[in-house]
């Protein structure tokens, strides 16, 4: 996850651009005029949708994106490029046609659940003029940018010359293309890296029925042979995601609440793509794409997904490797002001940990009994040996730092070097400190930026001095 962190893509995204207009209220009668609910409208929002939530997805993973897309002469269109611009997304590549209609989808959700939708579009195939300056704004960056998107939304952006001239393009400057499909005959994207179709999309361009792996395989493979790709790819809603380039491979996700399937698709091109770009292999990067789906699908609308919020849902399924869980003092500042956000309760807590024993083991986990997320601070070598002398630490702080991240109590690590934890602790504000039994009566530093101070017993006999005492006397116990 670091190396995602420290690299920022440049991708480009090719294809049907939208706004997803979303008008939210709540539902207490039955129309007199027809057996029809009657919405009151509370608030509207708008995002982008189409290609434009494979944006708004790459953008909040850390990617720079190009857009290359048409557009219509008309206000939704005006809106559109605003969107586009506040994300930070260049728009060089955004070809106006006069008198085309910008697609805007209009989704009424009363109580959380939709329960209409209205559209205003047009679909037929853009102009010759729009298509000729779309696969020449391709060439020309095309080999600034280190991974290509064609998202296919049947809109009349990505025609056969179209998907043929950007895959062209793109091979040219040894760039993949990932393409998230429409329609039934997919030859017209032959020669991309790979395509990010559903089970029922990929069996009706197949024409298996896919059942088992069985047919799973026959269809990754047809795929792959008859549009001549380099992987080939089949996205299994609930049941993860299968690859097959020269064998096989299924990748299970677990997603703890589904609220919306909205854009899911979009979010996995959008993951995959990115951690392609960043050096991952397709067996590194399928996994990260099915966690990032996992995490979207538990959100109302077509939505996006943070680095930050693939890390935790990473560590809730106890997937994640200790190094994720180990973070900076500027790091944890902004992952507790998230969690703040979204209403959890942070727990602190701070010490040595030179040599870990059941002690500790048993004080971490009460720690962490008390809220949702514990966070340790964790004494850097020089700052042990200012508290215990020039033999400690046992351990060195890297050690010692990854141990502690790989307990399941556990959520985050960050050193500090100073002889106490004054201003890691202000900065953190956490909602609960906690300190060893010993502190009874006791002043505690930073308690007063906490909103709570609790007291954890130790283990009679359980300390890292006694383990020491007990090694150098060659005893066990």
């Amino acid at each position: 996850m670091n190396c995602l962190k420290e690299t920022q893509p440049h991708i480009l995204v090719i294809g049907d651009l939208m706004i997803d207009h979303y008008l939210w209220g709540g539902c207490e009668r039955i129309s007199p005029e027809a057996p029809v609910q009657v919405v009151d409208i509370a608030r509207e929002t708008t995002v982008l949708g189409g290609a434009g939530n494979v944006i708004n997805n790459l953008v909040a993973l850390g990617a720079r994106v190009s857009v290359a897309g048409v557009i219509g002469d008309d206000d939704n269109g005006i809106e559109l490029k605003e969107m586009l611009l506040s994300l930070g997304a260049s728009c060089e590549g955004l070809i106006i046609q006069a008198g085309r209609k910008t697609s805007k989808k209009s989704r009424i959700i009363a109580s959380n659940q939709q329960i209409l939708r209205y559209d205003k579009e047009s679909k037929e195939p853009i102009g010759q003029v729009s298509a000729d300056k779309l696969i020449d704004y391709v060439s020309q960056i095309v080999d600034g940018c280190d991974m290509v998107i064609l998202s296919d939304y049947g809109k009349g952006v990505i025609s056969d010359a179209i998907a043929q001239g950007v895959i062209a393009h793109a091979k040219a400057k040894g760039k993949k293309v990932l393409v998230d499909p429409k329609g039934k005959d997919y030859r017209k994207y032959s020669g991309a890296y790979l395509l990010t179709p559903n089970k029922k999309e990929a069996s009706e361009a197949t024409g298996i029925i896919i059942k088992d792996d069985t047919s799973l395989r026959e269809a990754l493979l047809l795929l792959k042979e008859t549009c001549d790709l380099q992987c080939s790819m089949i996205t299994l809603s609930e049941d993860g995601i299968a690859i097959y380039d020269d064998a096989m491979r299924r990748y299970p996700t677990v997603a703890k609440e589904v609220f919306d399937v909205t854009g899911a698709g979009d979010t996995v091109i959008a993951s995959l793509s990115f951690a392609l770009s960043c050096g991952l292999s397709i067996d590194e990067a399928a996994p990260f794409a099915n966690h990032a789906a996992a995490v979207v699908v538990g959100k109302i609308g077509s939505a996006t997904v943070t680095l930050d919020e693939i890390e935790a849902y990473e560590s809730s399924l106890h997937q994640s490797s200790s190094d994720t869980h180990i973070k900076s003092q500027e790091e944890i500042a902004a992952i507790v002001q998230r969690l703040k956000r979204e209403g959890k309760r942070v727990v602190f807590t701070n010490g040595c940990f030179d040599i870990l024993h059941v002690g500790h083991v048993k004080y971490l986990q009460e720690a962490k009994s008390y809220g949702d997320v514990l966070i340790v601070g964790l004494n850097s070598d020089s700052s042990v040996r200012e508290l215990k002398g020039p033999t400690r630490p046992v351990n060195l702080q890297e050690d010692r730092a990854y141990i502690l991240a790989a307990l399941e109590s556990v959520d985050y690590v960050v050193m500090f070097s100073d002889e106490t934890p004054y201003e890691l602790i202000k900065s953190i504000a956490p909602d609960i400190l906690v300190k060893g039994g010993d502190y009874e009566g006791k002043t505690v530093v930073g308690a007063e930026f906490s909103g709570e101070l609790r007291l954890v017993q130790f283990v009679d006999g359980k300390s890292t001095t006694a383990t020491i005492s007990r090694i150098n006397k060659g005893t066990t116990c």
